[in-house]
């Protein structure tokens, strides 16, 4: 079965509930995926080359700090 003859079973399958909890679960559930999907589909394949790329040319350049200092100036900043 292809996606749209699943996605058009779906749509039947909801046009036919009537219980207003169950319909405001499938809203919770479809926002919640589809912000997850809206931030891993953020960057492209080059943009994430090209970040991996600057990494690697930051630390080749000493620029890096550990993560217990990452922690403590995420802390930091979550408190300002």
């Amino acid at each position: 079965m292809d996606i749209q003859t699943r996605k058009l079973n779906f749509i039947q399958e909801i046009l036919a509930v009537n219980n207003e909890k169950i319909i405001d679960k499938l809203e919770s559930l479809l926002i919640k995926e589809r912000s997850k999907e809206d931030l891993f589909n953020r960057y492209t394949t080059e943009d994430m080359i090209a970040r991996a790329k600057r990494s690697e040319h930051d630390i080749a350049e000493g620029r890096t700090i550990t993560t217990a200092q990452f922690k403590e100036d995420f802390e930091n900043k979550e408190k300002e």
